[in-house]
């Protein structure tokens, strides 16, 4: 390994990247993992000029998000990029999902932020330091990046008896995007899983937020494609509770994929990601999924049409 210190640091960029691609014709499949993200600039003690072409990857996100505070693990080179051999490309990356956390301009969180402060009164000090207004759980609605797909809504579902079946697996991978331990009341983690099987593949965006006494959130893009077809499913779903709430053993609720069928669905929606050579427009979350689309709404649905908790 070749790490260069910088400013007391190292720098990121020259650690090494773990990579690892595999051809499912059409479909060419890569992931990238290294470590996690600078916590300060690695070229300069006043950091990357605002023109500089070849900013580091720090202010790169610090820049780009414009956020007070960043989870305290990013991993900004774990990256899932599947590609069509017609050119359609669907990838997973911590940047963008982090483009979708509120920022300031909605203060979406600040009745959750009251009961976790009044639940913390010893940690009082962080909190007031923390409770700022920007989302401090760093709730994602990113389904994915994606370019040369027409998105379509369907009403079409995923199958999950096919899902179920002991197909054999030719590819796995777990990748973690970003991580917020809330300061040892809680967790916030984005993930992504892939299998791919002899005729299909499965894909899990997961962000999944526990704050310890007072609530949880799973929010999941599921994609689901097979092979022979010219589109993906994805189906997104958002559930949470408070913990007062929830009629499940406590012992479940560190485990996302059990806990899950004990959240209330808040909101779901479902597209068709048809795959086409001539479309350049990338989308990165549900808003601008949205604008696609002429007229789209969401399509809701009660808690009678939950989603299996495939993994």
């Amino acid at each position: 390994m070749t790490a260069v210190k910088i400013h007391g640091g190292i720098d990121i960029l020259r650690l090494p990247v773990n990579q690892e691609e595999h051809v499912f014709p059409p479909w060419h499949i890569k992931y990238t993992q290294s470590h996690i993200l600078h916590s300060k600039c690695s070229k300069s003690e006043n950091s990357c000029g605002d023109k500089d072409a070849s900013a580091c990857q720090f202010c790169i996100f610090s820049r780009t998000l414009e956020l007070p505070h960043m989870p305290d693990m990013v991993f900004p080179n774990n990256i899932l990029t599947l590609k069509h051999q017609n050119g359609a490309t669907l990838q997973f990356n911590a940047l963008d999902a982090l483009k979708t956390v509120s920022n300031g301009k909605i203060n979406v969180q600040l009745a959750c932020a009251e009961a976790w402060k009044e639940s913390r009164s010893e940690s009082s000090e962080y909190l007031e330091e923390k409770v700022k207004p920007f989302d401090w759980t760093f709730t994602t609605t990113y389904t994915g990046t994606i370019s040369n797909f027409e998105v379509q809504e369907t009403n079409e579902r995923i199958d999950v008896d096919k899902l179920r079946r002991r197909d054999k697996i030719l590819f796995y991978h777990d990748i973690t995007m970003f991580e917020d331990e809330l300061h040892d009341n809680g967790i916030a983690v984005c993930s992504v899983k892939i299998r791919v099987m002899p005729t299909s593949f499965f894909i899990l965006l997961r962000y999944f937020l526990r704050i310890d006494g007072v609530m949880l959130r799973i929010n999941d893009t599921r994609i689901y494609h097979e092979f022979g077809q010219d589109y993906l499913l994805r189906e997104y779903t958002s559930r949470e509770a408070k913990v007062e709430d929830i009629r499940a053993p406590p012992s479940l609720f560190i485990e996302p994929s059990e806990i899950a069928p004990h959240l209330p669905l808040t909101d779901c929606r479902y597209h068709k990601l048809v795959i086409i050579s001539n479309k350049t427009e990338s989308v990165t979350n549900n808003e601008r999924v949205k604008e696609t689309i002429t007229g789209a709404t969401s399509m809701k649905a009660n808690t009678s049409e939950a989603d299996g908790s495939i993994t």
